[in-house]
């Protein structure tokens, strides 16, 4: 082990609230680990979003040693063995160590026992069946270390049967791949993921949808969707033709377009139709159906055109669909401007100043309330984008006075 990644260690089991719950789940027969992906991340030197541990505690036990220390103990996954422990702003799932004896390629029945090297087998990768004690010593009962320094997703044991204990793991070998992995994905991971694709079809929509927001955004979803497409397997999710080479111009290194929205608009619309098809199939929230769905607008508004609009006609759209879905349809190749004159023009939008006046402006120089409030507005705001969409209160103002005595 390097001298950094032991710093990294010694630095981690130092963290105040870490060590406390360490020091009251250990002991008088029993044992805790830290173990997932926080070990993953910690030897990588990454961040730690989640810190889980593993116990050969009961969950009962695990939840009065924690009380005992001062963390506030939930049963949020009880029947699974898991407990949540609050203390001093942070949480910590604590599960019991566990065996599967059932299966049914969605969920698993468990049964809990006391051996932590059973407990890792039943995990998926390789790099996220690591384990660390209080002591600092990293436990590896199943190559992790090896896969983690070649860069390597790697199921644990027999991959065609990992993936039938559960389907969702078809899309976590091509998310991890895509954060943590390097090169070409396994070739046994793979031809599993071939070989298991039917049973996608029954996984939970909000499932899947988690799994491909968080790979749309990993540093390699550009070459593991290609190589997803190449396997047939993205055509299953999304429901039509991916746009690999579009998602490729917004989704390489240093890209700043980052939300997972935007990437799977990216990957999969270009109408409004596709946006409809994303939300029942993925079960998408409202926010990110509304912002799919605002891009598609502008996809829509901008494409087929035979000349490049304007910035009055850009600036307009804006007011309707929102700068953002204007923006993103430009980065995606929507309209006549391409490269350095799309970036361009999205710059400008950018730099586009506020229209300040408002339907109180309207209601103080009596005007009554009502559609004419907003026709007004709407009149004033045209009248200013074809003025150049001065940043000056007052000049807006004499704007919207002129659109009151001349709505039109």
């Amino acid at each position: 082990m390097t001298a950094a990644r032991a710093a990294r260690i010694t630095a981690f089991l130092a963290q105040p609230v870490l060590a406390r719950l360490l020091g009251a789940l250990n002991g008088e027969g029993q044992e805790t680990r830290v173990v997932g992906g926080a070990i993953r991340n910690l030897l990588l030197g990454e961040a730690i979003s989640d810190v889980d541990l593993a116990t050969t505690a009961l969950p009962k036990e695990t939840a009065r040693r924690g009380r005992a220390a001062g963390f506030k103990a939930v049963p949020t996954g009880i029947e699974h063995g898991t407990i949540t422990l609050v203390g001093d702003g942070a949480s910590f799932e604590v599960t019991t160590l566990r065996q599967d004896v059932e299966t049914d390629g969605r969920r698993a029945t468990v049964v809990f026992g006391r051996d932590f090297a059973q407990d890792a087998l039943r995990r998926d990768f390789t790099i996220n069946a690591l384990g660390l004690d209080r002591d600092g010593n990293v436990h590896d009962y199943c190559g992790g270390l090896d896969d983690l320094a070649r860069r390597r997703v790697r199921f644990i044991g027999d991959a065609a049967t990992r993936i039938r204990e559960d389907y969702l793991r078809i899309l976590r070998f091509f998310r991890f791949h895509a954060h943590y992995g390097a090169g070409e994905p396994d070739a046994e991971g793979l031809a599993a993921c071939i070989e298991g694709r039917a049973g996608l079809a029954g996984l939970s929509r909000e499932r899947v949808r988690a799994e491909l927001m968080k790979l749309v955004v990993a540093p390699g979803a550009v070459a593991t969707l290609r190589a997803m497409a190449g396997a047939g397997l993205v055509v299953p999710v999304i429901g039509g033709v991916p746009h690999l080479s579009r998602f490729a111009a917004v989704a390489g290194p240093g890209e700043e377009r980052v939300h997972p929205a935007f990437r799977l608009a990216a990957l999969a619309v270009c109408v409004r139709e596709d946006a409809l098809r994303l939300r029942e199939r993925l079960r998408l929230s409202n926010e990110e159906f509304d912002r799919i769905a605002r891009l598609a607008a502008g996809l829509e508004a901008l494409s087929g055109k035979s000349a490049q609009p304007g910035m009055a006609v850009l600036r307009r759209l804006a007011l309707r669909i929102g700068a953002d879905a204007v923006s993103g349809a430009l980065a995606l190749g929507a309209g006549m401007a391409k490269g350095a004159a799309a970036q361009a023009m999205i710059a400008e939008l950018a730099r586009t100043p506020v229209f300040l006046p408002t339907g109180r402006d309207l209601l103080d120089r009596g005007i009554t309330a009502g559609p004419a409030v907003g026709r007004i507005l709407e009149s004033a705001r045209n009248r200013w984008i074809d003025e150049g969409c001065p940043a000056d209160r007052a000049i807006q103002l004499a704007l919207l006075d002129a659109a009151i005595s001349s709505p039109a």
